[in-house]
């Protein structure tokens, strides 16, 4: 299919310094939670973004010393020459497809704590970020740098830029942003300095300034030099000669970068869900950086639209279309763009699953692609799938986020697949879920699998179909797929920091009532310990709807989870425009129709509060009548021809949806195996030596 001309301009090439891109489509520098530690897995993630046309490819933060050291959270190095050997497998993987390569070389300044080197911080004046999350919490303050600091951080990030280079890297960063040591000294809070690095602005630019020059001076010949830059602060202050800050950064900074890859100071803007922020929301902050320089400008927005792609060149916003999210989500979104296949394109859904993988330091995980992190530890492809040694007959009860991912990954491997539902509609939790406050995105994980399944013609699917144990004898599949979900209970919290107990009340509701459109009636307390986003989100619908409603957890903040995933804060003012009051640390106790009895999580100490119904948002449970009447008649099963049965998703074990349709897609490849569990590889760090290798030389 012939792409359409109007995206042409997305397929021209772009020169940074010297060195070109093939294109505008540009992989901003992101965590994929995968390190020096997993360089194999590395390798492979980033590869099949460059296979599937990304121009360039970027790492995440990458330490330029020791003293810039976030452990646990994860992080990249180049402090010697296995890491350059690391790094080497990702930018030889990059260049086989045509693609540049570039590293974001870091330094966090007071903004790590330095846990597993026990090197003192580094701080401009000797300012802590003093982070309210337990996972960024440490009690060891930065030390204010004095000239010969600010010197070594200089020759580390010139050294680093030497690696780099070495390790065959095309655009070598220069990072400050997001709280980091260059972001530092550009802001009056962290910058106290009386020196020629402190006061005017001028001043405070004069650090990232050398840092700039020092990185040209080692590489500039061979690599382009980039900049990373926050500017969301600075575009609030006003400038003396310009309209603000940031408009004066640019200004004098214009000549010591080939590249300006622009941004917001804090995760929850900088990254924002879908919940709260829809595409393109950057540009009322960066829109003005291009008519500062002459310079190409990435920037970012979650951009899944080829137009709005287009919009932002055509109107001179943005030279590079920059894509951490979206890049993840389909890794081959510009081939699809320049094949004209735009309808293929897995488009991001906005939940931020991705960045609570950071939080959690393991390699990324998309909800919309579950191929993410397991290109090279369980070779999966995001656009092939191993074709089966011989097609067999599936059949998938449940059309929700894992049964439509198993049967299109199914298919695909070229199994014959039938697809039921008891629904009216396609989508299992996602048919309520997606008309709540902020949530439509979220259904794109439908759409997009409804699409390639009604493209294809070994697949039938049938809608209010509720199948049984005689109706799936009668049909004689070789193999059965349950993904029937998980139900809601009306369970209660323990100070073990368990479900126990249950409260039966006909005004005690539970999310599967508000699903079903049976709604509470007068004040309603939410007690939410579930944690994620369905606790708040279903406050605001409650709350949308004219009901007065409070919010209890025993968490220490509503949806606490959330904060894994950019939302926290944003949870907090939504619930806040909505009136809502959040009561933390309490459980329920007892409700009786007119009030409901909490208790202190630590105390014990109770307290009483009105309300006439409650919802409860806590535990779910698998639906297992399908699965347990199988397993009763299996001697039936068996004698039907029916070679395997498999659960998947929420009726495996509820979780996220990226967890359901990473069962699913899992469940899938694995078809056909005999109930066999595939392992997946383990990756190894990159040495000089392997362990052992000294002795066994010795012993020869």
């Amino acid at each position: 299919m012939a792409r359409d001309s109007r995206y042409d301009v997305l397929f021209e090439p772009v020169r940074i310094g010297p060195v070109t891109a093939p294109n505008r489509f540009y992989q901003v520098p992101h965590a994929s939670g995968m390190t020096n530690s997993l360089p194999r897995v590395r390798a492979a993630f980033r590869e099949t973004k460059a296979e599937g046309g990304w121009g360039v490819i970027c790492t995440g933060a990458c330490s330029i010393d020791q003293t810039s050291d976030d452990t646990p959270l994860p992080m990249a190095t180049m402090w010697d020459r296995n890491d350059i050997r690391a790094h080497a497998l990702m930018t030889e993987a990059v260049h086989r497809h045509g693609s540049l390569a570039g590293v974001e070389l870091w330094h966090g300044g007071a903004s790590v704590m330095n846990r597993a080197s026990r090197l003192p911080p580094l701080s401009p004046s000797g300012i802590p970020w003093m982070a309210t999350h337990i996972g960024f919490m440490g009690n060891l303050r930065p030390k204010t740098m004095d000239r010969s600091d600010i010197k070594d951080v200089l020759r580390w990030q010139a050294e680093g830029a030497r690696k780099a280079r070495t390790a065959g890297f095309d655009i070598i960063y220069v990072y400050a942003g997001m709280g980091y040591l260059g972001y530092e000294f550009l802001l009056p809070e962290y910058n106290k300095r009386t020196d020629e690095y402190g006061g005017s602005l001028e001043n405070r630019v004069r650090f990232v300034k050398e840092m700039l020059d020092v990185t040209r001076d080692a590489v500039g010949k061979d690599c382009g030099v980039a900049l990373r830059v926050s500017l969301e602060e600075l575009r609030g202050r006003p400038g003396t000669r310009q309209q603000s800050e940031a408009h004066e950064l640019i200004e004098l900074l214009s000549d010591h970068a080939d590249l300006f890859d622009v941004k917001m100071d804090s995760s929850p803007t900088d990254c924002s869900a879908s919940r709260f922020t829809g595409e393109g929301s950057h540009e009322p902050v960066i829109d003005f950086v291009k008519s500062m320089t002459g310079k190409p400008v990435v920037g970012v927005g979650r951009f899944t639209s080829p137009d709005t792609m287009v919009s932002q060149i055509r109107r001179g916003v943005l030279d590079f279309i920059g894509g951490a999210r979206p890049s993840i989500a389909d890794p081959f979104l510009p081939r699809k763009i320049r094949e004209g296949r735009i309808e293929e394109i897995r488009e991001c859904i906005g939940c931020n699953i991705c960045i609570s993988s950071w939080h959690d330091s393991v390699p990324v995980r998309c909800t919309q692609n579950p191929t993410a992190g397991e290109e090279w530890r369980r070779g999966w492809h995001p656009e092939r799938v191993e074709q089966a040694a011989r097609g067999e007959r599936i059949l998938v009860v449940g059309g929700g986020p894992a049964g439509l991912e198993c049967a299109l990954t199914s298919a695909r491997a070229g199994h014959e697949v039938t697809l039921a539902d008891a629904g009216k509609v396609w989508g299992g939790r996602l048919a309520f879920e997606k008309t709540l406050p902020g949530l439509a995105a979220w259904n794109r994980v439908v759409d997009y699998r409804l699409g390639r399944l009604n493209d294809m013609t070994n697949v039938s699917m049938y809608l209010e179909s509720a199948l049984g144990v005689d109706e799936i004898i009668d049909l004689a599949p070789d193999h059965v797929v349950v993904a029937t979900g998980a139900r809601w209970m009306r369970m209660l919290y323990s100070s073990m920091e368990i479900p126990v107990g249950q409260i039966d009340h006909p005004e005690v509701y539970t999310p599967d009532d508000i699903a079903a459109g049976r709604l509470p009636s007068g004040p309603t307390l939410v007690f939410d310990f579930d944690n994620y986003y369905y606790g708040g989100v279903l406050t605001e619908h409650l709350a949308a709807q004219g009901l007065a409603v409070s919010y209890v957890t025993p968490a220490g903040q509503a949806s606490a989870w959330t904060i894994m995933t950019n939302e926290l804060p944003l949870v907090h003012k939504a619930l806040s425009r909505r009136n809502v009051p959040v009561t933390t640390l309490q459980m329920l106790k007892a409700f009786d129709g007119e009030t409901a009895t909490l208790a202190h999580l630590f105390t014990g100490e109770e307290t009483r509060v009105h309300c006439r119904s409650i919802l409860i948002v806590g535990l779910r449970l698998p639906r297992t009548e399908l699965l347990d009447a199988l397993e009763a008649r299996r001697v039936d099963l068996e004698t039907a021809g029916i070679k395997s049965v498999t659960t998947i998703g929420d009726a495996l074990a509820p979780g996220a949806i990226t967890h359901a349709v990473h069962s699913g897609h899992k469940a899938a490849r694995e078809l056909g195996m005999g109930g066999t569990r595939r392992l997946y590889l383990r990756d190894t760090p990159i040495t000089d030596c392997e362990p052992g290798f000294e002795q066994a030389e010795a012993a020869e």
